[in-house]
């Protein structure tokens, strides 16, 4: 059976306590400021290692999204939310409305929120951009770009193999 790395984000920081109690039946590797966790899980499919994760650590732990952390085959990476009573009477009903699963409701709903936000974020670039071109030559903005990006880049703490 193959392992699913799964990400674990949380509605708050989890305390030491809480990261030792849920530690006790699943390995867990937490963040520095403890608000993602990371787990491997064995499970046939993606969706299932998700499911259990939840099954397992929602009682333990301040869950609100499980992911898994590489794209599956259909180069999605899966999520699981858990929903309040109101928000998943509203899904199912609108899921009915449409003839659809609430599942793919809300898989339509968050793609098209993340797709306008991608939208938002590069208008708001060429917005700046715009701005920058309005004061300075393409050639001076290009060559303090290089320039932020190889200083970044020659700054980077190298990472262990």
């Amino acid at each position: 059976m193959p392992h699913h790395a799964v990400e674990i984000v949380l509605t708050r920081p989890v305390t030491p306590g809480e990261l030792r109690h849920a530690r006790c039946g699943v390995p867990l590797a937490a963040n520095a400021d403890r608000t993602r966790l990371m787990a491997v899980h064995r499970a046939r499919h993606p969706d299932g290692a998700l499911h259990a994760l939840r099954r397992r650590l929602g009682t333990r732990l301040p869950i609100d999204v499980l992911t898994t952390h590489y794209p599956g085959r259909h180069g999605q990476v899966l999520l699981n939310v858990s929903l309040d009573r109101a928000a998943d009477s509203a899904l199912r009903q609108a899921a009915a409305v449409l003839g659809q699963r609430p599942q793919d409701v809300l898989r339509r709903r968050v793609t098209a929120a993340l797709a306008q936000e991608e939208q938002e974020r590069a208008r708001r670039l060429e917005d700046r951009l715009e701005s920058m071109l309005a004061h300075h030559t393409p050639e001076e903005v290009l060559t303090c770009l290089a320039g932020l990006l190889h200083s970044r880049e020659h700054h980077r703490t190298p990472t262990a193999p």
